[in-house]
């Protein structure tokens, strides 16, 4: 079954309004915001530069670095029963959806960084030794000696 394609725009729209309605009571702690907000800014970037990996590539990491700060957010300040007002059920609810659509997101951001060009294994810089054999130069062979002179040089007259 083949997702439809989703634009980069809805997912960071979609977002925008769950973080901003998760935000309403002033039930999470600012990090929870700047988090999200920070992310959304780079999904920004994406858009406005189509063709970058980089920009794709960070969007990513970003969601999926904030799925473990919501989770410890919505963990660590959800609020006692005998607090649970609407508004905050509200609130907390729509984080909570936020949270339960990022991994689709997610999948549909790495979709999109592979139409842009981006590989399937994540690169992070790191060079590793050996892979590359176009320039290898076996030190223990040593070319064989030529049988003839080679007629080319011509030897150097004596002053």
């Amino acid at each position: 079954m083949e997702l439809p394609a989703v634009n980069l725009k809805a997912i960071i729209l979609v977002h925008w309004l769950l973080t901003v309605w998760g935000c309403m009571n002033y039930m999470f702690p600012a990090s929870y915001a700047w988090g999200n907000f920070s992310v959304l800014a780079v999904g920004i970037w994406a858009i406005v530069q189509r063709d970058s990996l980089d920009a794709i590539m960070m969007f990513l990491t970003g969601l999926l670095l904030t799925v473990l700060t919501d989770i410890i957010h919505i963990s660590v300040f959800y609020p006692p029963n005998n607090y649970l007002t609407d508004e905050k059920r509200f609130s907390v609810g729509m984080a909570i959806f936020s949270l339960l659509l990022k991994p689709v997101s997610c999948y549909l951001v790495y979709r999109m960084y592979r139409e842009r060009g981006g590989e399937y294994t994540f690169n992070i810089g790191i060079a590793r030794a050996g892979h590359d054999r176009s320039t290898y130069e076996p030190i223990d062979q040593q070319d064989p000696p030529p049988q003839w002179p080679n007629s080319s040089k011509t030897a150097q007259q004596p002053y």
